[in-house]
């Protein structure tokens, strides 16, 4: 048995000297009798021992009380060894309308690109609980949609609540990497990457997206770019050529950070796109976990309010002392 306040047993020590101190408060008080025939009938008893037997039992009280604030348990030590990943990302989330396109198709029905996009994002962020990953919306502008988290379920809601139209329309690419990197900028992990995903080419903006690509090479970012459209379905649509995304751009992007450009034109190269980013971004750890304790403070308290309640009903009852 262990304690998890072992020092708090140093107040057992208190105890005998405070039974020395109580006992020396002095004579027990006495009562004047006119006459000692008064007494004839208890004049032959002896002194009772209920006196010290009660006081016992208040300083066992006392002592099980102490060793409860003491917080013993039993303490089993379990040396286990599980993985652990020490990447940090940000995904950047393509928002402007152009991901209104209708041209991926899931159970031979038409599905526009945000849909499709957000559904393969959510399905990756299960399979990686143990990374932190941030979410940056853009459009004409960018801006955080979720801080770097553990929290999924925090981080799913936030996905959850993303819709068309919510921000400025254009598509700001540059700006949006700048400040998925700026996110990843100070932490200190074992691998640090972002997830470009887009349908278009950079027409907002302050930033180039090669500018914002060399600072993400120079802070060690690995960028993932993925390029969303189906230039068949676009045509076949009669849409303009225009709403495919900037693949030499996003090439480059991937080429300068050590990341990988995907090219996402239909739904199950885009699911497996992220099958592969997850086999690609593997960064494990050793991590030891021990030390499960079975508390039992509990049986102490119990045990000593127990007892202190047989001293208080036995001193009002059957060892009862006479006044």
């Amino acid at each position: 048995m262990m304690f998890a306040h072992p020092y708090l047993l140093l107040l057992l020590l208190l105890l005998p000297l405070a039974a020395w101190l109580k006992g020396r408060r002095g004579q027990p008080p006495a009562f004047v009798y006119s006459s000692v025939q008064l007494l004839r009938g208890v004049q032959d008893i002896t002194k009772s021992r209920a006196g010290g037997f009660l006081a016992a039992l208040r300083w066992l009280a006392l002592a099980l009380l102490i060793i409860a604030l003491a917080q013993p348990r039993f303490t089993k030590f379990d040396t286990t060894k599980s993985t652990a990943s020490g990447i940090d990302m940000v995904v950047a989330f393509d928002l402007s309308g152009s991901m209104e396109v209708p041209d991926f198709v899931v159970n031979r029905q038409r599905v526009n690109r945000f849909e499709i996009a957000r559904a393969v994002l959510k399905q990756f962020i299960d399979k990686r609980p143990n990374d932190r990953i941030g979410l940056v919306v853009f459009g004409g502008n960018a801006y955080i949609g979720s801080p770097l988290t553990l929290d999924h379920d925090f981080l799913q809601k936030n996905i959850d609540r993303l819709h068309l139209h919510m921000i400025e329309d254009n598509t700001a690419i540059g700006t949006a990497l700048s400040t998925a990197v700026n996110r990843l900028r100070e932490l200190k992990s074992k691998s640090k990457i972002v997830i470009l995903m887009t349908d278009g080419a950079n027409n907002a903006g302050k930033i180039a997206p090669l500018t914002a690509a060399e600072a993400a090479q120079a802070l060690r970012v690995k960028v993932y770019t993925i390029g969303v459209g189906n230039k068949d379905a676009v045509l076949q649509m009669g849409l303009n050529p225009g709403l495919l995304p900037d693949e030499d751009t996003l090439e480059q992007i991937a080429k300068m950070t050590g990341g990988k450009f995907y090219r996402a034109d239909n739904t199950e190269h885009f699911q497996q796109i992220y099958t592969e980013i997850d086999k690609l971004e593997k960064t494990e750890a050793e991590v030891k976990k021990f030390a499960q304790h079975t508390e039992l403070f509990g049986w102490f308290i119990s045990t000593g309010l127990a007892v202190l309640l047989v001293e208080v009903a036995l001193g009002q009852t059957v060892l009862r002392r006479l006044p």
